[in-house]
């Protein structure tokens, strides 16, 4: 075990681990990505209404977000760097099978089982980003966060262009970026295990726990979920109903998520000078009028304002795995796992039910319960302490 001193943010965060985090991001949201541009193609395949399309989604979403608190206690009781490497490995693979399934429940299954090494990735991933950032903790978990905003702006592009080139049971190429991602991490694990900090430093090194701030964001991160996941699983969707083409609404989606990964540069080292929760609280007021633009608007105006959408919703991903660090600092792979995984997945099972609406009303009226949950989540961030103390942390000298 390395050595662990006291650095400060001007000797910066080491660009060799945050690259081979970022691109692992990259591998496991590639997976993550590719499934709900896909569900254009499964829904002639198995005859799939909304909610049955959600249930993809929630599928994925669900075997994600129960995982990650349970990797993230692992990573925090034992060390699990071997996570690393295995998550994405297991996204690749799980995404290839599903495409080949010959029915419904072993498509589900597939997607479950990709899901579970997008969970397992995840805490490892942002502890390690954390680790290397050596005081920068939202600009090096936002570079962390863009190669998972890739990731996902990749996804769909690539799962469309394959499947439509060669066919459903082609995709079983979507496993490969994910095989050779997980052998670079393999590569790279020496270099990454040399942050591993000194347990014995630890608790003379970081703030106190704060359960409550911590809980409450959680619940405004499920509600800005709420936005994301009806995003991520109906716009492909809402752009066919608007009689544009399978391939018009994946770009879309793809674009949306490239925004993305665009907010999450800058907004990272923005949240470093003005603080993590207020930028939260910026970007949650102006996600639901965005949305609200783009499904009564629509045309060019409205394609413009979910983009807009996906930058600002998108890129505080990063923003609030930085906080939840911060209020549960002695338990990093665990506040990871929360922040990242169990309340973002409360926001697939709320996509579920936007299914169900859209089954029983219309796509119309599902898209714009949106707004609604993300104008709560931005009152709810009026709640959240600012001005915290700076955290004194230990860095590792590899």
């Amino acid at each position: 075990m390395s050595s662990c001193t006291e650095t400060s943010p001007a000797e910066g965060i080491d660009g060799r681990a945050l690259r081979a985090l970022s691109l692992g991001h990259l591998g496991v949201d590639f997976a993550q990505g590719a499934i709900p541009a896909l569900i254009v193609f499964f829904q002639p395949r198995f005859d799939l209404g909304y909610m049955s399309s959600a249930a993809i989604v929630l599928a994925a979403t669900c075997s994600s977000s129960l995982t990650q608190p349970i990797f993230g206690a692992l990573s925090d009781r034992r060390g699990a760097l071997w996570l690393l490497p295995a998550g994405v490995a297991l996204a690749g693979v799980g995404l290839g099978a599903a495409v080949c399934m010959p029915s419904y429940a072993a498509l589900l299954t597939c997607v479950a089982v990709s899901a579970v090494g997008v969970g397992a990735f995840h805490p490892e991933g942002a502890k390690y980003a954390r680790f290397a950032s050596r005081g920068r903790h939202a600009s090096s978990i936002s570079v962390f966060s863009v190669g998972g905003n890739v990731g996902l702006a990749l996804g769909p592009i690539i799962a469309s262009v394959v499947v439509l080139g060669l066919g459903l049971t082609g995709g079983v190429l979507l496993a490969l970026p994910g095989l050779a991602i997980a052998g670079a991490l393999l590569h790279e694990r020496r270099h990454l295990g040399s942050f591993t900090p000194d347990p014995r430093l630890a608790p003379e090194t970081v703030g106190p726990s704060r359960p409550r701030s911590l809980a409450l964001l959680l619940v405004i991160v499920a509600l800005r979920s709420v936005a994301f996941y009806g995003l991520l699983t109906f716009v492909p969707l809402w752009e066919v109903a608007n009689g544009q083409s399978r391939g018009h609404g994946a770009l879309l989606l793809s674009l949306l998520l490239v925004a993305g990964a665009i907010g999450t540069v800058v907004i990272g080292p923005v949240a470093d000078r003005i603080g993590s929760e207020t930028v939260l609280r910026i970007t949650m007021i102006a996600t639901g009028p965005l949305i609200a633009i783009y499904v009564l608007a629509g045309g060019l105006a409205g394609a413009i304002a979910v983009i807009a959408a996906g930058a600002v919703t998108v890129g505080t991903l990063s923003t609030t795995t930085v906080l939840a660090q911060e209020y549960l600092p002695t338990r990093i792979g665990m506040a990871s796992g929360l922040s990242m995984g169990f309340s973002i997945g409360l926001g697939g099972v709320a996509a579920f039910l936007l299914g169900a609406i859209a089954d029983a009303v219309d796509l119309r009226v599902a898209l714009l319960c949106t707004v609604g949950a993300t104008l709560i989540g931005a009152l709810l961030t009026f709640g959240l302490p600012i001005g915290r103390p700076l955290l004194r942390e230990a860095a590792v000298t590899p």
